[in-house]
């Protein structure tokens, strides 16, 4: 079945030049030119990805994401963000606010299909080990094993993360962070050892886009434990798991 993305643009030009580009490549589009609009047909049928432009009159992109992450059926759905070149802050924000990657305008279609196969690879292994069809499988059938690290549990088959017992939300590109940090405590990962855990492909991302993933996981963790502080820095070097 293929692949539904969905496009949230204020301007029409873009909406249907990157349409085109994506059912080219044997995608299907919904297109929005108006945040409302969107928030109501995806919080009702999500899309197995999302591009919002950040820019828009009324409500822009990171208050339909926002809305979006509040909870429902498009809570973990995975999005990026179109970001204006000479806006940096935008890109950090729009992080923060739970994308899972950004590009800037003007972009090459190019590069934005390959960003979006590249994080729906990573969504589709998630949806794969959660859905019915998968607790339902053989009895035989091996799962991947439990990820324990102190107060800190990850079921990479089910897509789950625990703190102390207490369930803590990771979209995809965050709990690859993770695990690469949680399965060697104590190892120090440089930002250029996390890009290649999380952007698998042959795509150019800015280093500094792992230090808002970072960042992100941490108000997660502390939302539930004011006193989270498992994931350490080093600057200059790099991050790791505290070895407990």
């Amino acid at each position: 079945m293929s692949q539904v993305i969905a496009l949230v643009d204020d301007d029409r030009n873009i909406l249907t030049s990157v349409s085109i580009a994506l059912q080219s490549e044997g995608f299907v589009t919904r297109v929005y030119s108006e945040a409302p609009t969107a928030l109501k047909a995806l919080s009702e049928n999500p899309a197995d990805l999302g591009v919002f432009d950040i820019k828009m009159p009324g409500m822009d992109g990171m208050e339909l994401l926002r809305h979006l992450r509040e909870g429902g059926p498009a809570a973990l759905m995975p999005v990026i963000f179109l970001t204006s070149k000479d806006e940096e802050q935008d890109e950090a924000l729009g992080l923060a606010m739970g994308a899972d990657d950004y590009i800037a305008k003007p972009f090459s279609q190019r590069l934005l299909i390959a960003r979006i196969r590249a994080i729906l690879r990573r969504a589709d292994m998630v949806r794969l080990t959660t859905g019915s069809d998968v607790d339902a499988a053989a009895p035989d059938e091996e799962e991947q094993p439990l990820l324990e690290r102190g107060r800190l549990v990850m079921d990479p088959a089910r897509h789950k993360v625990l703190w102390d017992g207490r369930p803590v939300t990771l979209t995809v590109t965050e709990f690859l962070i993770l695990e690469a940090l949680a399965q060697r405590p104590g190892v120090v990962k440089s930002r250029n050892q996390l890009l290649d855990v999380a952007y698998q492909d042959d795509v150019y991302v800015d280093d500094r886009t792992i230090d808002s993933h970072i960042k992100r996981v941490r108000r997660k963790f502390r939302s539930v434990d004011s006193d989270f502080d498992a994931i350490e820095t080093l600057y200059g070097v790099g991050y790791r798991f505290g070895d407990e």
